[in-house]
């Protein structure tokens, strides 16, 4: 199994971490994105999308999309759970990551630590502050009443959702807002198998 990723993305990075959570063993395949890697003819034939992470099966079968591959690997794990309505609670949460927190917070961070805020894209910047924080801010209510994201345990959820959120800072949020948020943090960092972002 093959695992082809950048580690300065929060999306390549949460399935870094649950492979070193669950012990899944695997050869990871460095890609640095922004030298454009993934825009290459060779690896457009493994995933016409241009986007990693992307895993590689061992019969040559190809799944991108990173809450796909969290979904995939964690499969029979206590990662993901039995209940369907926990498992479509876990859904939301994935999809509400993909789409409500990941373009805004991702992206102003992108555009902050890695491009160095050029002048062509403030105004995106700007514009993106307030779903990233309307983000945070459903985290932080949810967090408060919940230790995990999906039912009493740690799960996927946690795991997609914290690839983002614990660098939120680098985007040009203030985590000291969110007390519940950071306790959480502290939860994830805190389990076996746990290793940082690079």
């Amino acid at each position: 199994m093959k695992i082809y990723g950048d580690l300065i993305s929060g999306n390549c990075y949460k399935v870094k971490l649950l492979c070193n959570i669950l012990n899944i063993g695997h050869e990871w395949i460095d890609m640095d994105i922004m030298a454009g890697d993934a825009r290459t003819e060779d690896f457009l034939e493994k995933n016409p999308n241009g986007k990693i992470p992307l895993l590689e099966l061992e019969d040559g079968r190809f799944l991108a999309e990173s809450n796909a591959i969290l979904f995939n690997l964690a499969y029979g794990s206590e990662l993901l759970p039995i209940d369907i309505f926990l498992k479509s609670k876990l859904l939301e949460w994935l999809f509400f990551e993909q789409y409500s927190h990941e373009p805004y917070i991702a992206v102003r961070r992108t555009i902050k630590k890695y491009q160095g805020m050029p002048a062509e894209r403030q105004a995106e910047f700007d514009a993106r502050e307030a779903g990233g924080s309307k983000a945070l801010d459903i985290m932080e209510k949810h967090l408060g009443q919940n230790k995990y994201i999906v039912g009493e345990a740690l799960s996927i959820g946690d795991i997609s959702l914290y690839g983002y959120s614990h660098v939120a800072d680098e985007a040009g949020y203030d985590l000291n807002k969110y007390p519940a948020i950071q306790a959480w943090i502290n939860r994830v960092q805190n389990i076996p198998g746990y290793i940082p972002m690079q």
